[in-house]
């Protein structure tokens, strides 16, 4: 592999990074807002599944523990 001196690589750096296809503003807060609402979602799902289980053991547990 061949060793570039700093020069070009920064030049280098500069064409692959002016090919890149940028997200407006918009974009990025319309993302973000779904990310976040997903992660809400997400959590609430997983606390009504951990509450169903807990209910569920200590009904068990209840039921023949005694």
């Amino acid at each position: 592999m061949a060793i570039t001196n700093p020069f070009q690589f920064l030049q280098q750096v500069r064409a692959e990074v002016s090919k890149v296809t940028w997200p407006t503003r918009k974009e990025v807060m319309v993302t973000s807002l779904m990310v976040f609402a997903m992660a809400i979602l997400t959590a609430i799902f997983f606390f009504f599944v951990d509450w169903m289980i807990r209910t569920g053991l200590q009904f068990v547990l209840n039921f023949f523990g005694g």
